[in-house]
């Protein structure tokens, strides 16, 4: 769960209201909006609302599948959903496209590199050739851009422009209004940049669907 949904959350198990809401995130942040904050800004708010009751629930992220290889599987499987390339994330589905590509039914079965290496590969070609996902490396650019999650993030953020043509800014000036200096994000600054950017491209496709419905409608 991201922060930002956490910080959601406690607003309504605290039963605060919007004014009260606002005034504490400006106090605490200095930001009257949650959307509009770093990590650590969000992370200084979760911890005053923890300090005023706030109990989060029990861990409920994503249980990782067993397997030397499946936490890779799995990034690279949730990755495909950001990018809106992979309409089902659960587990089985995954398992059952790592079956077709290398004949083993579970990922904890997955011991030798070559095997796996079928379904990563299958997998990054996949995000490469139809999410727009450069995997390449370039040795004379920061190290920051070489991050998978800013390669992965990257790709989604020039989606949601061809989807959604309110989507105007450069990738840069988007990550510093929600986040940290590019330069400066962390693995889990990425993961929720690409959680945040998927809902966006989830919605801008739906939406797209829907129009696509509606003209074929009104042709028949």
């Amino acid at each position: 769960m991201t922060a930002l949904a956490k910080l959601h959350i406690a607003k309504k198990q605290l039963g605060l209201d919007d004014d009260t809401w606002r005034d504490l995130l400006v106090r605490v942040a200095g930001k009257p909006s949650s959307r509009d904050m770093s990590d650590g800004e969000r992370g200084r708010v979760l911890d005053e609302l923890k300090r005023q009751g706030f109990k989060p629930a029990s861990n409920g992220s994503r249980k990782r599948l067993e397997g030397k290889y499946a936490p890779k599987l799995q990034a690279l499987w949730i990755a495909g959903y950001n990018l809106g390339l992979i309409r089902n994330k659960d587990d089985a589905a995954l398992l059952a496209f790592v079956k077709r590509q290398t004949r083993i039914d579970h990922t904890r079965f997955l011991r030798y590199h070559d095997d796996a290496t079928k379904a990563i590969e299958a997998l990054k070609d996949w995000l490469e050739r139809d999410g727009g996902v450069d995997w390449s490396k370039d040795r004379f650019l920061p190290d920051w851009t070489q991050a998978n999650g800013y390669r992965i993030a990257s790709a989604q953020h020039a989606k949601l422009c061809r989807l959604d043509g309110r989507t105007t800014r450069p990738f840069s000036q988007w990550l510093v209004a929600g986040f940290e200096s590019p330069a400066l994000m962390t693995d889990q600054s990425w993961i929720e940049a690409m959680n945040r950017l998927g809902v966006l491209i989830r919605d801008a496709q739906a939406l797209t669907d829907a129009q696509i419905r509606d003209a074929q409608k009104g042709g028949a």
